[in-house]
């Protein structure tokens, strides 16, 4: 079996520790700098999500405001300023942008196959808390999801897979393995929730940067899973 992020060598380990130091002491001259002066993504966490689901909404209903994409960019190239951080699946399907309607600076997105936590994941989304200021942050699943998909037949009849695929299914498994091998129905609609539920857990309680926010109430550490026949989210309950 790979190793996996908890088997992470005490190398990575430190890495990571002094990937998240430096991510604290860039935070400090940004917020020097609106001393006085509110940030535009200085909202409360849940003002984020509500602005998410809103977008969603109108995504649903084909109602998507329009935006003039040229607008803005002098700003936006000059600094960024998005209202959440989100780790969602590499599906083609899958389209945060799209799916909550935002318009370009608004999310900064982070994509794997399986929406699961590595080492190189928690440094970006360790940036979007400490130096982007972002008060949310989602996992975002999606249905018929093929990387949790694999990780349940490679459980059931651990048959080899190709290549690199290994990694993804040795980082999906510890979410789901409980589940796979309760069985019972809806199986794969389960395991998908609960790989986001893992996810959102360890990302919560990630040291030193996203826990202590999130212990101060700055951010928000959410699940949802992405329906791909509808188009609508479905926020978990964790």
């Amino acid at each position: 079996m790979r190793k996996t992020f908890e088997g992470s060598s005490r190398r990575h380990f430190l890495q990571q520790a002094a990937l998240g130091l430096a991510a604290l002491s860039l935070s400090m001259p940004l917020r020097r700098a609106f001393a006085g002066a509110a940030s535009p993504n200085a909202i409360a966490p849940q003002a984020a999500l509500d602005r998410l689901m809103a977008g969603n909404a109108r995504y649903v209903a084909n109602k998507l405001d329009m935006k003039d994409f040229a607008a803005g960019r002098g700003a936006r190239a000059k600094a960024q300023y998005p209202i959440a951080s989100i780790l969602s699946c590499a599906d083609s399907r899958v389209a945060p942008e799209l799916i909550f309607d935002q318009p370009p600076g608004e999310l900064f997105v982070m994509r794997v196959a399986g929406n699961y936590l590595d080492g190189d994941v928690l440094s970006s989304l360790e940036y979007g808390v400490a130096v982007l200021g972002t008060p949310l942050v989602m996992v975002l699943g999606h249905s018929n999801c093929g990387a949790v998909k694999a990780t349940i037949g490679e459980i059931q009849s651990s048959k080899p897979l190709p290549g690199h695929i290994w990694d993804i299914t040795d980082a999906v498994r510890p979410g789901i393995e409980n589940v796979v091998k309760a069985g019972g129905t809806d199986l794969l609609e389960r395991a998908i929730d609960a790989n986001v539920e893992y996810n959102v857990s360890r990302i919560a309680s990630a040291q030193p940067i996203i826990a202590e926010a999130v212990k101060g109430g700055r951010v928000r550490v959410v699940g949802a899973e992405y329906e791909l026949a509808t188009g609508k989210v479905r926020l978990l309950q964790s």
